[in-house]
């Protein structure tokens, strides 16, 4: 409204006088609609102020690489090197595809020297021989059997480049199941490599009428060690389902560490086993062929360790000391935690895996090994596993094996998994024989090395 007081007064005058107090209640205007839009400024200010630090903070994470400096603050006090404290370390540095073994990092003013376990020969000899191509998901772990030292630990995932599929726990078991059913045939019923069992139809199917115990003329008979070395499902199945049952199965499962949390040094999801009160699904979780039993790749490696070490599952670790201005403040110990087999099972187990790579799903992949210069001086063995995902035209393929001196101590693990895309590209197996050639060749020329120093000492 129009300010007669302040016509009256003489304020305003002729025509300036409308012009001057429409400026001034524009002006006034502007100042209430400031005042409304502060709230909105204020949360504007906060929005910005947070995707700032959350831009920073990824960035952090970016640049983040072995050999540099790092700043993070921990929750409780970082010379405290309990599991809870080695966990943070494994979340924080990715010792996943590193190509070196010492890291340094920076928290609480304090700067800790870190050195792992891993085998940057090995690690690098992996990444560079990825079949990236024709593998969605690949995994591969190395331990070194005697210590539980991770000695490699290499991931891709086509799909996500940051994903860890070694420590990834959402992968069907297949047939790497079948170690721990024949575990529990071995110690239950006293199984052997000879005990002779029988199957009718394909190897490789589980229909229900194969299940059925019966003896007529297409009946195959064979040795337990072949059905293992072939990974027969009729002969597991029928273990399974005629012999263990639903509480054994649960029993040997658990304890190779299925629905188990692993208290470890390194964050390790629980593989998962679900089983129910149906006979049929007792004889599909034996034999592995069912996509719900899932494991990570680095269980795979613990379970073969278990039979490496006698039936005693060792710790597995990635951190063999810290230090602080040149002071050791962290120093790995060899973990024993607990005897999950007897020593006769590991034995039997052992023989299983050696009849895989000599004569059966893992003999294509390691073909003329005992006349390779290297590969001959050791004693070899392993388990595979396949099974595909027709819903995403996935194809899983495992190989969990080992390799040991026939006359030396050394011993490797090394757990694969490839999930091929649309064509099957370098099998599991085949990387492992890699692999381990290139561990022990190494390991013999250093070896060599060492001989031939001290030889020159003495002189």
């Amino acid at each position: 409204m129009f300010n007669r007081s302040k016509l009256k007064s003489g304020k305003y005058s002729h025509t300036s006088q409308w012009r001057d107090y429409q400026f001034e209640l524009q002006k006034k205007d502007a100042k209430r609609r400031s005042y409304r839009r502060m709230p909105g400024y204020a949360v504007l200010l906060c929005v910005l102020v947070l995707t700032v630090y959350g831009a920073f903070t990824l960035l952090d994470k970016m640049l983040f690489v072995p050999g540099k400096t790092h700043s993070r603050i921990f929750a409780d006090n970082v010379e405290k090197f309990d599991k809870p404290t080695l966990q943070k370390i494994n979340r924080m540095i990715p010792f996943t595809n590193a190509t070196n073994k010492s890291f340094e990092l920076n928290t609480g003013g304090k700067t800790f020297e870190i050195k792992s376990s891993l085998n940057p020969s090995l690690q690098n000899f992996i990444i560079e021989h990825i079949d990236r191509k024709n593998s969605r998901f690949f995994a591969f772990v190395a331990i070194e059997a005697e210590t539980g030292r991770i000695l490699a630990m290499v991931s891709y995932d086509k799909t996500n480049p940051d994903g860890d599929t070694c420590t990834n726990s959402d992968y069907p078991a297949a047939s790497l199941f079948k170690i721990i059913t024949s575990a529990a045939a071995i110690e239950k019923y006293n199984f052997n490599c000879n005990t002779p069992v029988t199957f009718n139809g394909n190897k490789y199917t589980l229909y229900k009428r194969q299940l059925k115990d019966r003896l007529n003329k297409y009946t195959n008979r064979i040795s337990f060690k072949k059905a293992f070395a072939d990974s027969v499902n009729p002969v597991f199945g029928k273990i399974g389902l005629h012999l263990l049952g639903k509480s054994t199965i649960e029993s040997y499962a658990s304890a190779f560490g299925f629905n188990q949390k692993f208290n470890f040094e390194i964050p390790l999801a629980p593989s998962c086993l679900t089983i129910n009160d149906d006979p049929y699904n007792w004889a599909e979780i034996a034999c592995g062929f069912n996509n719900k039993t899932r494991i990570s790749p680095l269980h795979g490696a613990i379970m073969v360790s278990i039979i490496l070490n006698n039936g005693k599952l060792i710790e597995p670790t990635l951190i063999d000391n810290i230090t602080r201005d040149n002071h050791m403040v962290y120093q790995r110990n060899s973990h024993t935690k607990a005897q999950i087999i007897n020593p006769h099972t590991a034995i039997t187990l052992k023989k299983l895996m050696n009849a895989s790579v000599t004569s059966g799903t893992a003999s294509k992949s390691f073909s003329g090994f005992k006349k390779d210069k290297v590969l001959s001086k050791l004693n070899i063995g392993g388990k595979t596993g396949s099974i595909n995902n027709n819903a995403q035209h996935l194809k899983y393929d495992w190989f969990e094996g080992f390799a040991e001196e026939k006359n030396g101590k050394k011993k490797i693990i090394t757990s694969v998994l490839v999930v091929h895309d649309k064509y099957i590209g370098i099998r599991a197996a085949r990387y492992s024989r890699m692999a381990i050639k290139k561990y022990f060749k190494n390991y013999y020329a250093k070896a060599e090395i060492n001989k031939h120093a001290k030889k020159s000492t003495s002189l």
